[in-house]
């Protein structure tokens, strides 16, 4: 596959923007039961791409539903999500043009897509479209499958699914699990039969990790004939992605054979929300009323290929600013892809661990809440500081990662708690190898406290 240029992708990109679809949205606000007044998308209608197969119209935003609300006292054996404001974010989502929602069997514990259905039953059917997908990550027979499939159906209050996954391929031992999870038990078959039968609308695949799978997957198509691919996009991975193959690669794959692709991790796991201090003044001075987490979304809406660009919104002010950047999408320039490429290629030399809060590595067994001992530490490589021991607020920067550590995570479930059992390693589709980080992480904040 011969990679595509920025001068082709600009001319690309301005055919596209010219043909968006907009309608059905309008500007208008709703008051925030936190009383924070009027909450508005940014004065247009929603940015939608057309679905080639059904010719129906996709929000450019869509929603990911792995990142809900949580109470803050859940009742032991009841969801843990604030179902009340699941319902408030959805109903304003629709409101204001959002069509697509994405979840999965295990996501929250197991809890996302029966809060997800309840939330969406209240609209008309045709009012939205639903996606989620076989998280068959540990009992791979054809019964355990179908019994997913199926619980997915009575979950979301469905009678058909609009766009059904095969969860996460690529990861672990790569074609062998692919093997037997999809294609020695027969469930791809069976899920193409289904899809004949109309109780799946589009049938696809999220991949992550061992382009073997991606390939061999692809070449599939003329057999398969897939609807659509989500793929991890975003203006860091476009050059500088983790796994086996960058973001350019996977979506002129999918591109050259006009496959429609969903977009995970627009935010690389909220790191593109808040990045380096230096690179958000950047931004600011080129376009000082708009958000850092806008400069990703405009990237990965700027490619016609994208049918859909997936955000966790779990906070009402994250919804109202992603409309905003979508109702309508002003697509990048030249000169801002540019930028934002380099900045990329910044951000990618930070030694951050390339987690993006997804959770599949949760609940560890021994109590250890690695997300967020990543996400702490993160924060503070991102911020700079921590690292230059030169630096003259280098000892103020080592007591707020200390104090901030604490008060992030709770001490039983810090990093030092973490035997290196792996039982986290299969399941991260960012294929970290996590005790070895939890590790590091635990020594790192030993040898600060030693210098206290």
């Amino acid at each position: 596959m011969e990679k595509i240029d920025r001068r082709e992708f600009l001319k690309i990109a301005g055919a596209a923007g010219a043909a968006l679809v907009a309608g059905g949205c309008t500007a208008g606000g709703s008051e925030d039961s936190a009383g924070r007044g009027a909450l508005k998308p940014g004065g247009g209608d929603m940015t939608y791409r057309i679905n080639p197969k059904t010719s129906e119209k996709v929000s450019l935003l869509g929603y990911g539903c792995m990142r809900w609300p949580l109470l803050e006292n859940p009742v032991q054996g009841q969801s843990v999500i604030d179902q009340e404001e699941v319902n408030r974010l959805v109903d304003y989502a629709i409101e204001h043009g959002i069509t697509y929602f994405d979840t999965a069997p295990l996501y929250i514990q197991g809890w996302s897509e029966p809060a997800t259905g309840k939330a969406l039953s209240r609209h008309p059917r045709e009012s939205y479209t639903i996606a989620t997908k076989l998280s068959n990550f540990n009992d791979f027979s054809a019964q355990a499958a179908k019994k997913m499939y199926h619980n997915s159906f009575k979950r979301l209050q469905v009678d058909y699914i609009d766009y059904y996954l095969l969860h996460a391929v690529g990861g672990g031992s790569g074609m062998e699990l692919l093997r037997q999870r999809f294609f020695d038990n027969g469930i791809l078959d069976f899920l193409v039969e289904e899809r004949s039968a109309g109780r799946i609308r589009n049938l696809g695949f999220s991949y992550h990790g061992d382009v073997k799978v991606f390939d061999y997957l692809i070449s599939l198509h003329d057999q398969v004939k897939w609807d659509f691919v989500q793929i991890q996009m975003n203006y860091v991975d476009w050059h500088n992605a983790v796994n086996d193959a960058d973001a350019e690669y996977l979506y002129g794959e999918l591109s050259s054979r006009g496959i429609p692709v969903v977009i995970m991790e627009p935010l690389l796991g909220g790191r593109l929300a808040k990045v380096n201090e230096h690179i958000t003044q950047q931004f600011k001075m080129k376009r000082p009323k708009d958000s850092v987490a806008s400069w990703a979304f405009r990237f990965a809406g700027s490619y016609p290929g994208v049918l859909t660009v997936l955000s966790g919104m779990t906070y009402m002010e994250h919804l109202v600013d992603n409309l905003s950047t979508y109702s309508p999408l002003e697509p990048l320039s030249q000169q801002e892809l540019e930028f934002l490429l380099e900045a990329g290629d910044q951000i990618a030399a930070f030694p951050v661990v390339p987690c993006t809060g997804c959770q599949y590595c949760m609940p560890c067994p021994y109590g250890v809440n690695i997300p967020a001992v990543f996400a702490h530490y993160n924060k503070c490589i991102t911020e700079g500081a921590i690292l230059d021991t030169a630096a003259s607020e280098y000892k103020k920067a080592r007591m707020e990662y200390l104090i901030g550590y604490d008060r992030a995570v709770p001490k039983l479930r810090q990093a030092d708690h973490c035997i290196g059992c792996g039982r986290c390693l299969k399941h991260c589709p960012q294929q970290i190898k996590i005790p070895r980080m939890m590790r590091e992480i635990d020594e790192f904040t030993e040898s600060l406290k030693q210098q206290i």
